[in-house]
């Protein structure tokens, strides 16, 4: 009997659903030919339901999403929502609550795609960011006193454990070694002015680093490496680095990568439920246009199949995207510009699936 995946769906806001349409039709096809099933579980939550019911994941949802096999998600942000309340109700709290440590983002030049790099090519611009997902800045931890008076102190403690970085940095140098090309591990931080936790970044890396005697280690603050991603991305292999700096440094990666458009990214939790993502927002003003690109979802959902074990099939789905990008047929990532509605890209991606 064929093997079948529980995916949980959350179209999201703007052209979410619209995106997210695509990946599916493209996921179908490719479970089709490979001999698995797909059986979707739709979600309503994101920017609607929260003005409808003051909702944004109530208990029982997220309960039912710790039970399935994979998220597919299509963007959180809606104009009427205030920024930060889905962001972090409902993006945040279940990378925390599924405990999806890793954020993983592929920064890749595929053929036929503008890169504001001069000179640069696919074979120079082909790494990936390991990004810790639930520490950091990003824990929440802080306070104000005396807020809105002149005398006001806000405070936000950026959180390290040792368990914490542990395991994002395990998970970095075996992906460094099962990539197998150059085999070398960066690690991105600021060592010279946060000295508390970038000392913890730094020994925990150098002393996992002895049980990988293969791969080679390497380091930069984080200032360097943005201008060694633009200057020489090829220096790059896979880079892993805290959840501030991973955020900041991923929105370069997808810059010179030719844009949002293609820029696909994943929640990992490798014993868990993880999630996929296009990096690109909502774009409401393209909503119901079929007019948005859709290959970062379809290749987030790719990343998605590769995940949890169907890697020949998530391997298929972003060649079906080279093979769309190296056609012609496509003339820009840009919105409105590409020369294809967005269900033509779709149709094409599946079509090319082999």
């Amino acid at each position: 009997m064929a093997k079948s995946y529980r995916i949980g769906v959350i179209s999201g806001d703007g052209t979410g659903p619209e995106v997210i349409r695509e990946g599916r039709k493209v996921l179908i096809v490719a479970a089709q030919k490979y001999g698995f099933g797909i059986e979707w579980v739709d979600y309503d939550l994101g920017g609607e339901r929260y003005k409808r019911t003051g909702e944004i994941l109530p208990d029982g949802v997220l309960a039912e999403l710790r039970k399935l096999d994979a998220i597919y998600l299509g963007a959180i942000g809606h104009p009427d929502v205030k920024p930060g309340i889905l962001e972090k109700g409902l993006l945040l709290r279940l990378r925390f609550e599924l405990d999806q440590y890793i954020n993983l983002r592929p920064v890749k030049l595929y053929p036929n795609v503008d890169t504001p790099l001069k000179d640069k090519k696919p074979e120079d611009i082909d790494f990936v960011v390991v990004r810790e997902n639930t520490e950091g800045l990003y824990a929440g931890a802080g306070g104000t006193l005396r807020k809105g008076t002149p005398h006001e102190v806000a405070t936000q403690e950026s959180i390290n454990t040792r368990f914490g970085v542990e395991r994002c940095l395990r998970y970095a140098f075996e992906l460094t070694q099962k990539r197998n090309k150059r085999n070398k591990l960066t690690l991105c931080g600021k060592t010279n002015v946060l000295t508390f936790a970038f000392d913890l970044w730094e020994r925990t890396f150098y002393e996992v680093s002895k049980e990988y005697p293969t791969i080679q280690t390497d380091y930069a603050h984080v200032d360097a490496t943005t201008m060694w991603m633009v200057k020489n991305p090829e220096w790059f292999d896979v880079i892993v680095t805290d959840n501030l700096f991973g955020d900041i440094i991923t929105d370069l990666g997808a810059m010179i990568q030719g844009g949002m458009g293609i820029a696909a990214g994943g929640n990992i939790n490798p014993h868990g439920v993880s999630m996929f993502e296009p990096i690109g927002g909502s774009a409401p003003k393209y909503t119901g246009q079929n007019v948005i690109n859709p290959l970062a979802a379809i290749c987030a959902g790719g990343m998605l199949l590769e995940v949890i074990g169907e890697q020949e099939a998530g391997q298929a789905v972003e060649q079906a995207v080279v093979k769309l990008l190296t056609s012609g047929k496509m003339k820009s990532l840009a919105a409105g510009k590409m020369g294809l509605s967005t269900t033509e890209v779709g149709d094409l991606v599946a079509s090319n699936i082999l």
